[in-house]
């Protein structure tokens, strides 16, 4: 399929999260979603505020992780983390779920864990995306947390945090778009590397792609384009 640049730009979550980057690395980051219009720049939670500051006034969203990367903080620092998060100006939240609740097969600790922050995003008028972390689980295991999310309604599942040992697959992404509902948008992150390796879940269904290469992905695509 066809594609406009902005569409490209705005499958772009911008990831800022490898704790080896400084200040200005951050803020340099943040300029360069903004710079190239991506969907969010996704930053350590104490930069938040920051981003946001950076990106008042633009279509970028100012984002961060909830429980990241490995999801074993108890709900209740989860909230508190949700809740700092919208006071410092995050409008999107990306949360990592109780990956050893999953495995354990307690579906109702996983439920609650999911909804306690989902709900506290919805109420504040943000958005959430919920996070599996897939290369742990197995295929049941998977279907079911999508289950679970159309009952409580985040805006996406999320295939992984990028810093575990596998990220997204195609396989993942098929199962997550068949086993989630339509309003429920699906997105990939880890192991998305190249510009047509984006191309391709975007002509899957997929809607947000989180990436530490915006820039050159959005520099070969106005090139492809010839714009």
């Amino acid at each position: 399929m066809e594609y406009t640049y902005e569409q490209v730009a705005k499958m772009i979550d911008t990831s800022l999260l490898n704790p080896g980057l400084d200040d200005d690395a951050l803020e340099e980051g943040c300029r360069t979603a903004l710079k190239y219009n991506a969907a969010s720049a996704c930053v350590m939670p104490f930069y938040l505020k920051k981003c946001a500051e950076i990106l008042a006034g633009s279509t970028v969203k100012a984002s961060t992780t909830i429980g990241f990367p490995h999801g074993g903080h108890t709900t209740a620092v989860k909230v508190a983390e949700a809740q700092q998060a919208l006071a410092d100006g995050g409008e999107e939240l990306d949360m990592v779920v109780n990956i050893s609740k999953v495995l354990s097969g307690d579906w109702d600790y996983v439920r609650d864990d999911i909804k306690a922050v989902v709900d506290l995003v919805r109420d504040h008028g943000q958005k959430s995306k919920i996070i599996f972390e897939n290369c742990y689980l197995n295929g049941d295991q998977k279907i079911k947390l999508c289950e679970i999310c159309a009952e409580l309604n985040p805006d996406w599942v999320k295939t992984s945090t990028g810093y575990a040992h596998g990220g997204a697959t195609m396989e993942d992404l098929k199962l997550m778009i068949a086993h989630s509902p339509e309003h429920i948008q699906v997105k990939a992150a880890g192991g998305i590397r190249t510009l047509d390796a984006l191309l391709e879940v975007m002509d899957l269904g997929v809607t947000r792609v989180g990436s530490t290469r915006t820039a050159e992905f959005c520099e070969q695509y106005k090139e492809r384009i010839g714009k």
